[in-house]
Protein backbone atom coordinates (compact mmCIF):
# COMPACT_ATOMS: atom_id res chain seq x y z
CA UNK A 1 0.00 0.00 0.00
CA UNK A 2 3.15 2.24 0.92
CA UNK A 3 4.64 1.59 -2.12
CA UNK A 4 1.62 2.55 -4.44
CA UNK A 5 0.93 5.96 -2.54
CA UNK A 6 4.71 6.33 -3.76
CA UNK A 7 4.09 5.89 -6.74
CA UNK A 8 0.88 7.77 -7.23
CA UNK A 9 2.69 10.62 -5.66
CA UNK A 10 5.78 10.89 -7.42
CA UNK A 11 3.58 10.57 -11.06
CA UNK A 12 1.77 13.44 -9.82
CA UNK A 13 5.11 15.48 -9.06
CA UNK A 14 6.05 14.48 -12.57
CA UNK A 15 2.78 15.53 -14.35
CA UNK A 16 3.13 19.16 -12.78
CA UNK A 17 6.56 18.92 -13.67
CA UNK A 18 5.21 18.61 -17.29
CA UNK A 19 2.74 21.81 -17.38
CA UNK A 20 5.75 23.85 -15.71
CA UNK A 21 7.20 23.34 -18.34
CA UNK A 22 4.85 24.17 -21.15
CA UNK A 23 4.62 27.76 -19.81
CA UNK A 24 8.49 28.39 -19.89
CA UNK A 25 8.99 31.14 -21.83
CA UNK A 26 11.48 33.83 -22.24
CA UNK A 27 10.73 36.91 -19.30
CA UNK A 28 12.89 39.27 -21.79
CA UNK A 29 10.72 38.78 -24.92
CA UNK A 30 7.69 38.98 -22.50
CA UNK A 31 9.01 42.22 -21.33
CA UNK A 32 9.11 43.75 -25.19
CA UNK A 33 5.73 42.82 -25.64
CA UNK A 34 4.24 43.72 -22.61
CA UNK A 35 3.80 47.25 -23.79
CA UNK A 36 -0.47 46.82 -24.59
CA UNK A 37 -0.73 45.06 -21.93
CA UNK A 38 0.65 47.71 -19.28
CA UNK A 39 -2.50 50.20 -20.14
CA UNK A 40 -5.25 48.21 -17.57
CA UNK A 41 -2.69 45.95 -15.77
CA UNK A 42 -0.34 48.61 -15.15
CA UNK A 43 3.46 49.02 -16.36
CA UNK A 44 4.89 46.34 -13.60
CA UNK A 45 2.05 44.33 -13.65
CA UNK A 46 0.47 46.07 -10.67
CA UNK A 47 -3.11 47.56 -11.64
CA UNK A 48 -4.25 50.50 -10.16
CA UNK A 49 -7.77 50.47 -11.71
CA UNK A 50 -9.66 47.81 -9.43
CA UNK A 51 -11.41 46.16 -12.09
CA UNK A 52 -8.20 44.95 -13.54
CA UNK A 53 -6.06 42.16 -12.09
CA UNK A 54 -2.72 42.45 -11.19
CA UNK A 55 -0.28 40.25 -13.20
CA UNK A 56 2.69 40.46 -11.33
CA UNK A 57 4.02 37.89 -9.15
CA UNK A 58 1.14 35.32 -10.62
CA UNK A 59 2.10 31.60 -11.28
CA UNK A 60 3.43 31.50 -15.02
CA UNK A 61 1.21 28.58 -15.97
CA UNK A 62 -1.71 30.04 -14.84
CA UNK A 63 -1.20 33.05 -16.88
CA UNK A 64 -0.08 31.29 -20.04
CA UNK A 65 -3.62 28.95 -19.30
CA UNK A 66 -5.59 32.27 -19.11
CA UNK A 67 -4.19 33.73 -21.75
CA UNK A 68 -4.75 30.90 -24.16
CA UNK A 69 -8.76 30.67 -22.76
CA UNK A 70 -9.18 34.25 -23.70
CA UNK A 71 -7.36 33.78 -27.40
CA UNK A 72 -9.32 30.59 -28.09
CA UNK A 73 -12.60 31.30 -26.21
CA UNK A 74 -12.75 29.36 -23.21
CA UNK A 75 -13.36 32.36 -21.44
CA UNK A 76 -15.25 35.08 -22.25
CA UNK A 77 -13.91 38.64 -22.07
CA UNK A 78 -15.08 41.14 -24.31
CA UNK A 79 -11.68 43.43 -23.78
CA UNK A 80 -9.41 40.42 -23.65
CA UNK A 81 -10.53 39.05 -26.23
CA UNK A 82 -9.04 41.48 -28.99
CA UNK A 83 -5.63 42.10 -26.80
CA UNK A 84 -4.57 38.49 -27.41
CA UNK A 85 -6.40 37.27 -30.00
CA UNK A 86 -3.26 37.87 -32.49
CA UNK A 87 -0.61 36.21 -29.40
CA UNK A 88 1.30 33.35 -30.29
CA UNK A 89 1.78 30.65 -27.94
CA UNK A 90 5.58 31.55 -27.74
CA UNK A 91 4.05 35.36 -27.43
CA UNK A 92 1.75 33.84 -24.41
CA UNK A 93 4.69 32.09 -23.08
CA UNK A 94 6.97 34.89 -22.99
CA UNK A 95 4.18 37.24 -21.28
CA UNK A 96 3.89 34.42 -18.66
CA UNK A 97 7.23 34.20 -17.85
CA UNK A 98 7.59 38.04 -17.57
CA UNK A 99 4.44 38.78 -15.57
CA UNK A 100 5.83 35.62 -13.22
CA UNK A 101 9.11 37.20 -12.94
CA UNK A 102 7.67 40.45 -11.11
CA UNK A 103 7.53 40.89 -7.55
CA UNK A 104 3.65 40.90 -6.68
CA UNK A 105 1.96 43.94 -4.98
Amino acid sequence: MKNRVLVLCAAAALLGAQGAVQAAGDAEAGKAKAGTCAGCHGPKGISMVPIYPNLAGQKEQYLADSLKAYRDGGRDNPIMKPMVGTLSDEDIANLAAYYASLPPQ
